[in-house]
């Protein structure tokens, strides 16, 4: 059963990640020839932003691999401080800001990752504001054409 939840979690982000391929295409190509003005090119941004906000928090939350004590130590050539990891253990199990601190001065989680998530979220909610107008216009127009029409 896990194997199958698995293999059904990879097929979503394969297929999200291919949609996304071509939408940061349709995207730009949309940009300039002015396809900015429907909703379908909003609905495109918001899925790409969050496809960035998701990979930038997944590149976060897995920086430090399996044992963090020895990325610390051979990949990264850091001391790892059990003592300041134990005084601030809830810190490194919070979902956002991400932290992952081999001890007080070296974070694993590379600093590009929570503003890229915040951005990400920006962004997906920006064009989740301009499709909200948009429908909020098509309601507005539809109810126009029925009060004319009567």
């Amino acid at each position: 059963m896990k194997a199958l939840a698995l293999l059904t979690v990879v097929v979503v982000l394969v297929v999200w990640l291919v949609w996304n391929a071509w939408n940061v295409f349709r995207v730009v190509v949309g940009a300039r020839d002015g396809s900015w003005r429907r909703p379908m090119w909003w609905t495109r941004l918001c899925s790409i932003a969050l496809f960035v906000g998701a990979a930038a928090w997944t590149r976060g939350v897995f920086a430090a691999g399996l044992d963090t004590r020895k990325t610390c130590l051979y990949t990264h050539h850091v001391p790892y401080d059990t003592a300041y990891r134990d005084a601030h253990a809830d810190e490194f199990r919070r979902l956002f800001p991400l932290h992952n601190k081999c001890d007080a001065h070296f974070d694993l989680v590379p600093g590009w990752v929570n503003p890229t998530v915040v951005a990400g979220a920006v962004v997906a909610l920006a064009a989740a504001a301009v499709l909200l107008w948009f429908a909020t216009t098509y309601v507005i127009r539809l109810s126009r054409k029925e009060n004319q029409s009567s």
